[in-house]
């Protein structure tokens, strides 16, 4: 059994951890994800898939979200952060090679369920483990860190995969294999890694001595995660039907393959510089509910301009929309985990939760706006920028935890 490290070998080590989680991010959870828009292309003529087709196809990960980030959270609760990743690192490399196998749109369905309820396992364990390892005031950096590794992870997959990987391995399908061999690789290091803080032990003997129910009982209680979750809702759907079909919309427009794809690169490079930043600024603004609002708002403006403009306006949409995104999900996390009655005791829990309610917008989000493409190819636009501004309303009711924890 590997023991339980404290002191300054502890909290050098913790910086390793962080290490590792920052790459799990973005080598396993974001670029196997992210690939897929870019690929969408390719996939379509091969498999002869129409528009609405594929919207199903990408939002069948967050459908698959909704039966298991809950249980992912609970079992990463109770049996700690590093099970949890060795075992979904594997698992989710396993079923994204199986997407590699696909020759029809019932086969890539079906993989891309598999897929995406291992993958999503994974998530509430990786936001966990920042705050096991990572509690007080470092736990903005830490999510900060993670969220700026899957924002690099979506870069870089969204600039090579179809244009560097695709060409030089053979085709879509190998690299969704190779993508799975390296989530592969993963679990191995994970395997690897020491046992969770001495300071977690307690936490950990409470988690596993209480039961599912109590646990999930406990977290539901708490009014402020279900304005988050309904947040989320409108936020992120937003984001997921418009990284789903921007890339296909400006290719039907005129656009370059490789123009149409930068977009993507785009707007996660430049969430990617951002969000520490946006971190840091929470911070010395001593308000979560302030920044968080703002990126809202600028998700809102930045997907609504997408309807109406062309050329450099795509460009510059893209910017405004793309700076706040990865900094809005490390401080939403952070927010969460800083609530009152979460603590890391329940905090897998509550992220399953969440993160169960939001995957509502994710999954209906781009079969709706992908069919209102029939009608006019910027109607999409509009009706995610409408999710995303709709739930502006629910800030108000959010206690600002930054400011709770500084005084």
């Amino acid at each position: 059994m590997n023991p339980v490290y404290n002191g300054t070998e502890g909290s050098r080590y913790r910086w390793y951890i962080l290490a590792l989680i920052a790459l799990t991010g973005s080598l396993a959870f974001a670029m196997p994800q992210m690939c897929m828009p870019v690929l969408f292309k390719e996939i379509s003529v091969d498999l002869g898939l129409n528009l609405v087709q594929i919207g199903t196809v990408w939002a069948i990960v967050p459908f698959a979200g909704m039966f298991v980030f809950l249980p992912g959270g609970l079992l990463s609760d109770r049996f700690g952060t590093k099970k949890i990743l060795v075992a979904g690192c594997f698992l989710a490399g396993t079923a994204g090679i199986l997407r590699g196998f696909s020759d029809s749109f019932f086969t890539l369905s079906a993989t891309m369920f598999l897929f995406g309820m291992l993958l999503v396992s994974m998530a509430p364990a990786m936001i966990r483990a920042c705050g096991v390892w990572f509690p007080g005031r470092h736990l903005g950096l830490a999510n900060g860190v993670l969220s700026m590794s899957m924002g690099f992870g979506f870069l870089v997959s969204s600039m090579i995969s179809a244009t560097v990987l695709s060409p030089l391995l053979g085709g879509w399908k190998n690299v969704l294999i190779m993508y799975g061999a390296v989530s592969i690789g993963m679990s191995v290091l994970w395997f690897f890694t020491r046992t969770e803080p001495g300071r977690d032990v307690s936490s950990a003997e409470k988690a596993e001595s209480a039961s599912f129910r109590a646990s999930l009982s406990h977290v539901i209680r708490i009014k402020q995660i279900w304005i988050l979750g309904l947040i989320m809702i409108g936020q992120i759907g937003c984001v997921q039907g418009t990284l789903g079909y921007l890339p296909l919309y400006l290719r039907d427009v005129g656009w370059a393959e490789a123009a149409a794809d930068g977009t993507l690169a785009a707007f996660h490079g430049i969430s990617t510089i951002f969000t520490v930043p946006i971190v840091l600024l929470s911070n010395r603004l001593g308000s979560r509910r302030i920044v968080l609002l703002t990126a809202t708002l600028m998700t809102a403006i930045g997907v609504g301009l997408l309807s109406v403009v062309s050329g450099p306006g795509v460009w510059i949409s893209v910017i405004i929309a793309g700076i706040v995104r990865d900094g809005f999900m490390a401080l939403l996390m952070t927010t969460l985990l800083e609530t009152e009655g979460v603590g890391t005791e329940y905090a897998g829990t509550a992220i399953g939760l969440i993160h169960t309610v939001s995957r509502v917008g994710e999954m209906l989000s781009p079969p709706l706006g992908n069919s209102l493409a029939n009608f006019n190819l910027r109607y999409p636009f509009i009706l995610w920028a409408g999710m995303a501004a709709a739930v502006l309303s629910g800030f108000p009711f959010i206690k600002d935890t930054r400011q709770r924890l500084s005084q």
